[in-house]
């Protein structure tokens, strides 16, 4: 009796054992943090990011953050669609792009917003030299403010150093990007 029920003990243990291995697995899997983690328009992401040089994760991970790949999301700010574009933000990232027949009506659409929230995330990238954490700051809180944080030596502009950004949001906002841009680099 001793022995069936010692053997009962160690075949739960055993049990125990290999479920939590399995759950591990499963956890650790690209499929499961897609599942936890989509991403919708990648198609369209992608395109847009490969035609002005960026990593399409980093435009998903700004998207993400943004809106949580809301389309129609307007923030209380005013800003405008997946990657939350002020109208005259577009509106300038247009005349950038060379587009001529931009009209801020068409700023929600998915194709749109990822165009000109694309081309002005790889300007911001050039504009603090492929820093991305200064890149990202800029993108929430404007490239104005981010230089004067940098010249003042209020934020030194590295990741280690994101808790010194003086704006809660945008501190926030540059530790979320970063993080789930770095899931999204691993699994997509």
């Amino acid at each position: 009796m001793r022995r069936r029920k010692l053997f009962f003990m160690r075949s739960r243990i055993v049990l125990s054992g290999l479920l939590l291995i399995a759950v591990v697995v499963v956890l650790s899997t690209p499929q499961f943090f897609r599942a936890v983690y989509p991403v919708y328009f990648y198609g369209e992401i992608q395109s847009q990011a490969a035609k002005v040089g960026i990593k399409p994760t980093l435009v998903a991970a700004i998207i993400r953050v943004e809106s949580h790949f809301r389309e129609d999301d307007v923030s209380h700010a005013g800003a405008i669609g997946l990657m939350q574009l002020m109208p005259a933000t577009a509106r300038w990232v247009a005349l950038q792009a060379g587009e001529r027949d931009y009209k801020a009506t068409r700023l929600a659409l998915p194709s749109v917003n990822i165009r000109l929230g694309s081309f002005y995330l790889a300007y911001l990238i050039k504009q603090f030299h492929d820093n991305l954490p200064e890149a990202i700051a800029a993108y929430n809180a404007g490239p104005n403010r981010v230089q004067r944080w940098l010249s003042t030596g209020v934020w030194s502009g590295d990741e280690v150093s994101v808790e010194d950004i003086p704006v809660l949001e945008t501190r926030h906002f540059v530790a979320r990007v970063l993080y789930t841009y770095d899931i999204f680099q691993r699994f997509y």
